[in-house]
């Protein structure tokens, strides 16, 4: 996996720092929209881009839409915000810090399994793969923070956070909201490293399914990485091209 493109553009960005105040604060505008309306919209929430807008920027409600839908983006923001602060506070990775990050997903959606590792056996809708059975889901979290310690330490920060999005999505620890928390935690790893956030599109879904199913049916993560790697380089030329403006 060929990593250099998107560090030669990381450090061109990170060249023309300080980022201009209202160029920042559009960017991270844009962002918290685009991140809520894709994450939410791939696991099947109707919200549209604008409406998602309106919701989290004027708390609008949208005729014709549920109270869940609703709740599911003005969530999806407070768990960013707590991202950010995570980040900001180099807080190290942890079951905690991942189930406070999915309390939020589903809080007054679903308090009872907030944050609660499922106690029942769970298909993902169209996938080949069979998460573990419920009683090995402790075990196998505490794996994954273990193995984030030590070899997930020695990759590339891009191949690290696939890494631990894929994991996750394999265990798929919770009842509902692994996805959103998934694509939550991929960026936080981002963002400790110095790189932008990015979105993986709902239209692009059906690619990114099939990467994961082949990443935990073959044991062969690197359609994953590689979808990754390409939206981190999308999202570098993206930040570049407005704050070189």
């Amino acid at each position: 996996m060929n990593f250099e493109n998107i560090d030669t553009k990381k450090k061109q960005l990170d060249a023309l720092r300080p980022f201009p105040e209202h160029s920042l604060k559009s960017l991270r505008e844009n962002l918290i929209v685009e991140w809520t309306y894709n994450s939410n919209a791939i696991e099947g929430n109707t919200l549209t881009l604008q409406e998602t807008k309106v919701v989290l920027e004027d708390g609008i409600t949208i005729g014709g839409k549920s109270l869940r839908e609703h709740l599911e983006a003005t969530n999806h923001r407070d768990a960013i915000l707590y991202v950010e602060d995570i980040v900001k506070n180099r807080e190290p990775f942890s079951e905690w810090l991942i189930k406070r990050i999915h309390k939020l997903i589903l809080q007054k959606i679903d308090d009872k399994n907030a944050g609660q590792y499922r106690n029942e056996n769970v298909v993902i809708s169209g996938a080949k793969h069979i998460p573990p059975d419920f009683l090995q889901v402790p075990g196998e979290m505490e794996q994954l923070v273990q193995w984030y310690e030590t070899e997930g330490k020695q990759l590339h920060p891009a191949e690290l956070a696939a890494h631990v999005h894929s994991i996750f999505v394999r265990i798929h620890p919770f009842v509902d909201g692994n996805g959103r928390t998934a694509r939550l935690l991929l960026n936080l790893e981002l963002m400790k490293y110095g790189f932008p956030p990015i979105v993986i599109k709902n239209e692009n879904r059906l690619a990114y399914y099939n990467a994961l199913d082949k990443a935990h049916t073959e044991n062969d993560p690197e359609d994953f990485i590689q979808l990754v790697v390409d939206t981190i380089e999308q999202t570098l030329d993206f930040y570049l091209k407005v704050l070189r403006k």
